[in-house]
């Protein structure tokens, strides 16, 4: 454990940055496996919508320094090629 005034600070900070940063990253699993899910059942307009609304958190995540930026936007490039494959378009 930290003694010294500025550190335990620090790991306050880092606490708080890390239950933020789990959260997003909890958030981004969460709404690409929505949109795996809805390709899978065929349904293009759920699909398409959910994969929209998964990109949005991967680019937010990327701007707040979450993930890096080419960490987003493969993982975007990753995502589409899948629900397109899962809705044969």
């Amino acid at each position: 454990m930290a003694n010294i005034k500025s550190q335990i600070k620090r790991n306050r900070q880092n606490e708080k940055a890390r239950q933020r940063n789990k959260m997003v990253r909890s958030e981004i699993k969460t709404r690409t496996k929505n949109a795996l899910d809805a390709a899978t059942a065929g349904d293009a307009e759920a699909a398409r919508e959910a994969l929209k609304q998964a990109q949005a958190r991967i680019d937010i995540a990327a701007t707040r320094g979450v993930l890096h930026a080419k960490t987003a936007a493969h993982r975007k490039s990753k995502l589409t090629k899948q629900v397109n494959a899962l809705l044969g378009s």
